[in-house]
C-alpha cells in the first residue's frame, strides 16, 4: 500500500540523522513507497471546518548535513493524508494541547498517531499514576506542607516539573540538603502546575532503562547511564546509552501497561524504568528506536509502520 504521510515535527534542519526517532520513521515510510509531507506545528490551521497545514513535500536520506530535501510549500486539507505522525517534541503546553484538539478533528478518516486525544489525556508523568503497583512512592502537590511531610517520610527525594521533559528542572534532594524551600519558591514562580515528588531510587546509578513498546508490545530496550556527578540519565545531559536485556520485572511492567496503551491508540511509547519501578510513560514524542536497533535490538521503525498499516487495513 502506498500512503500519503504528513509529519508534524520540529524543524527538520536540526535533526540528528543517527539518533532521531522521527527521522527513522520518515526513512522507513519512504522506503515503503509512501509520500511524505512535512510541516511544523506553527503551520497547522483550521478554516471553515477544514484542518489544514502549509506542507512541503519531503525526501530524506541518512547523510548528516544533507539529510533532507523540501519541495515548494502549499496549504492543504490534511484529510488528504492517510496518516499524520504527531511527532513534535514537548513542552506539553497549551500550544501542544491545541494541536491535539485540531488533529482530533481529522479522525477517523485520517489515522493520527499517536492518537491526539489520548496524547492529550496521557501526560507522561500523570499516566503512570494509573499503575500505582508499578511506581515508586509519589506525590503530586503544590502545598509545601505536604511536600515537606513526604520528604520527612522518604528522606531522599526527587522533584520534577509535572509537564517538563528531557530532565529539565529535575532536582534530587538528599536528606541533609537545605535547598527545599528555595526550590519550592522557584517552582511556584515558574510553574502554575503542581510538582511531582518521588522517592529517590538509588538504582538509577546502574541506569535508567528506556523500553520501547509498539502497539502495546515489548519492542526492545536500552539503558542510559548517568554521567558522574549527575542524577539525571537523559542523553543530552551526558547520559550514556548501553545495551540491555529485559528482566522478568521489566516484562511484567510491559504486560501490565501494554493493553491500556494499545486500547488508547498509543502505537509508539517509550517507558522509563529504574530498578523495579516504572517512572514515566512517554507518548508525546518518544525516542530511542535508533539506539535500540544499533545495539542489535528490533528495528522499531519497521515495527511501528507494520502496526500503522495493520490499523489502516482493519479500519
Amino acid at each position: 500500500m502506498s500512503l500519503t504521510v504528513a509529519i508534524q515535527m520540529d524543524p527538520i534542519e536540526h535533526v540528528k540523522v543517527d539518533a532521531d526517532s522521527t527521522f527513522a520513521l520518515a526513512l522507513e515510510a519512504q522506503a515503503r513507497g509512501h509520500k511524505l509531507l512535512y510541516y511544523n506545528p506553527r503551520q497547522l490551521f483550521f478554516r471553515d471546518g477544514v484542518v489544514g497545514a502549509t506542507v512541503r513535500p519531503l525526501a530524506v536520506r541518512a547523510v548528516a548535513g544533507d539529510h533532507f530535501t523540501l519541495g515548494e510549500p502549499s496549504a492543504v486539507d490534511l484529510s488528504v493524508a492517510d496518516v499524520v505522525l504527531l511527532r513534535q517534541d514537548p513542552p506539553f503546553d497549551m500550544s501542544y494541547i491545541t494541536t491535539t484538539h485540531l488533529l482530533e478533528k481529522l479522525q477517523p478518516k485520517t489515522l493520527v498517531t499517536n492518537d491526539p486525544g489520548q496524547v492529550r489525556n496521557s501526560p507522561e508523568k500523570l499516566l503512570v499514576t494509573s499503575f500505582k503497583h508499578l511506581t515508586p512512592p509519589t506525590l503530586i502537590a503544590s502545598d509545601p506542607a505536604l511536600i515537606r511531610a513526604f520528604r520527612s517520610e522518604h528522606k531522599d527525594i526527587v522533584l520534577k516539573p509535572l509537564y517538563g521533559n528531557g530532565g529539565a528542572g529535575v532536582f534530587r534532594l538528599k536528606p541533609d540538603d537545605e535547598n527545599l524551600g528555595a526550590l519550592l519558591e522557584m517552582f511556584a514562580t515558574f510553574y502554575r502546575e503542581p510538582i511531582m515528588v518521588q522517592r529517590y531510587l538509588p538504582q538509577v546509578r546502574q541506569g535508567d532503562k528506556r523500553i520501547i513498546l509498539v502497539d502495546g508490545e515489548f519492542a526492545g530496550m536500552m539503558t542510559r547511564i548517568p554521567a558522574e556527578g549527575e542524577a539525571r540519565s537523559n542523553m543530552h545531559v551526558g547520559g550514556k546509552p548501553v545495551p540491555a536485556k529485559p528482566s522478568a520485572r521489566d516484562m511484567e511492567i510491559c504486560a501490565a501497561i501494554g493493553p491500556e496503551l494499545k486500547k488508547r491508540g498509543l502505537i509508539f511509547a517509550g517507558i522509563d524504568v529504574i530498578g523495579d519501578y516504572l517512572t514515566e510513560i512517554n507518548v508525546t514524542s518518544p525516542t530511542g528506536i535508533q539506539e535500540v536497533k544499533r545495539f542489535g535490538g528490533p528495528d522499531g521503525a519497521k515495527l511501528i509502520w507494520d502496526a500503522i498499516e495493520r490499523r489502516l487495513k482493519a479500519s
